[in-house]
């Protein structure tokens, strides 16, 4: 499937409003061009919110949700129910949408659509399990119990890498619970974000409901101060790097009202001696080249044990070498590019730093002599307290530490500010717990012989200290998208007070 008939199947033309309010209005803001980043080429124009639009989307989204919350949950998991069937009907069209705008391989395309059904699924059984507690009182002839209610509407601004999915994370969940939704995608992204509005503006279409899941493409003004600021919406969910989220974080705080963010990643991987190589090497490789390293859940730091540190790196760098680069919409090809010329610009220096830094790089480090915006894999050996390896830089480089105790790996993972995926390798359960006690990892993932990247639906996605604290897309993560009430009845006759307390 080529350019143009990716285009055409979502009815995307030259010029695209962005706006989506229960219907599509003619966008009155600036004008973008969406770029292929394979080719440079650009893809169509997307015209994104004014001021005046963000008004119409947030009014209508605030209409919306007063009529939303007071249907019966099970309800509204009905519509979401045929949200997910519809996106099964566009699985292929639409993951080839994600790798020509996003510039990820078609399966990790076709992948992140299946995450959005996975999700809709998820969503529809919570759906019948937004469940409270029931509370024992110390007052006789009294109940007291705990229940959930819609929150309002909320907003959802989400980056270039994972167009749609972290989307349908959030939106999916917040509708079974009864509230609307708001959503700003990456400027960089617009088109999945518009044809995804397409099928859930499909799916809604004569219900009554079609404020529920609104679109607004807009610029970090515009549209994201503007979300941040605004009492109307009670929960900003944000995904991006930590800079972001120390500007999002403060300003809806300022105005009291709850954030959910997924910020950066700087995600280590242990080898220990005992490990099982090659799973290690295959591991490794996903976690640090899928996506072309532009996954806040990629494997940025490979921590070595140095008695098999030659070994592991003399198969990882031959597998490094095998990896075909090139257009991601082609059967075969395992990394594509990176999103944009400022992406190939920030590895590029990030590399220089880390030489200078004393890296040694054993594979990979330049970029390549043609269109797009394509690198080489990269992975360099790097001494552990080498400054470079404090950032995350969005972009396929491994960094290689040695270590001579699990202790010392430890210590190493968790010495960055981020803290979101980590795992291990080992043959001993011994050092598997050690790595999962309260001692061991400080991330909100820690997986066990498998890689730091590839989450999947059900579990709370989310991470500790500059990654921003969220969790969405599992467990209890819905109840961040209701308000939690208290409630006593008192079906007796007299009036005791709770701790005794005698009054009058």
């Amino acid at each position: 499937m080529r350019a143009q008939e990716i285009l055409e199947h979502f009815g995307i033309s030259e010029v695209n409003s962005g706006v989506y309010a229960g219907e599509w209005l003619e966008a009155t803001g600036q004008t973008i061009d969406v770029t292929n980043p394979t080719t440079g080429e650009t893809l169509a124009k997307v015209t994104m919110a004014s001021a005046e639009d963000y008004e119409k989307v947030v009014a209508n989204s605030v209409e919306t949700f007063q009529r939303w919350r007071e249907l019966p949950a099970p309800k509204r998991g009905e519509y979401v129910r045929r949200l997910g069937n519809a996106l099964r009907e566009h699985v292929e069209e639409l993951g080839a949408l994600v790798t020509l705008e996003m510039g990820k391989i078609l399966p990790e395309g076709i992948g992140e659509v299946q995450e959005m059904i996975d999700i809709c699924d998820f969503s529809v059984g919570l759906s019948r399990q937004l469940y409270g507690l029931t509370i024992a009182s110390e007052r006789p002839q009294h109940r007291m119990y705990e229940q959930w209610h819609p929150l309002g509407p909320v907003g959802v601004i989400t980056a270039f890498n994972f167009p749609v999915a972290v989307w349908s994370w959030n939106s999916a969940v917040a509708a079974v619970c009864g509230d609307t939704v708001v959503w700003k995608p990456s400027e960089r992204t617009p088109l999945t974000a518009i044809a995804v509005t397409k099928i859930a503006a499909e799916v809604m279409e004569g219900s009554g409901f079609e404020g529920v899941f609104n679109l607004m493409v807009g610029d970090g003004v515009t549209v994201g101060e503007a979300m941040t600021a605004d009492r109307r919406l009670p929960l900003i969910s944000a995904t991006g790097s930590t800079a972001m989220g120390k500007k999002v974080g403060p300003a809806v705080a300022s105005r009291l009202g709850r954030t959910i963010l997924e910020l950066g990643g700087n995600n280590a991987v242990i080898v220990m001696d005992d490990a099982d190589i090659e799973l290690a090497v295959r591991a490794a490789l996903f976690a640090a080249v899928g996506t072309a390293g532009q996954r806040c859940t990629t494997l940025r730091r490979l921590l070595v044990h140095r008695a098999i540190a030659d070994k592991l790196l003399s198969r990882l760098t031959e597998a490094y070498k095998q990896v075909r680069i090139g257009d991601p919409l082609e059967e075969g090809t395992l990394m594509g590019p990176l999103v944009s010329e400022g992406a190939v610009a920030q590895m590029m220096q990030a590399l220089d730093a880390a030489r200078e830094q004393g890296a040694q790089v054993l594979v990979g480090g330049n970029r390549l002599d043609r269109p797009g915006h394509f690198v080489e894999p990269t992975i360099a050996v790097v001494p552990k307290d080498a400054p470079i390896t404090q950032h995350e830089t969005f972009a396929p480089i491994l960094w290689v530490i040695e270590f001579d105790t699990l202790e010392e790996a430890i210590e190493i993972q968790n010495n960055v500010p981020q803290g979101l995926s980590s795992a291990i390798f080992t043959e001993s359960l011994k050092n598997a717990e050690r790595f999962l006690s309260a001692t061991g990892s400080d991330c909100g993932i820690a997986n066990v012989n498998i890689g730091t990247s590839g989450a999947e639906i059900g579990g709370a996605f989310g991470g500790e200290k500059e990654t921003g604290g969220g969790r969405e897309a599992g467990s209890d993560s819905w109840k961040a998208y209701m308000r939690r009430q208290t409630t006593t009845i008192n079906w007796g006759d007299d009036l005791p007070l709770a701790q005794g307390i005698e009054f009058g």
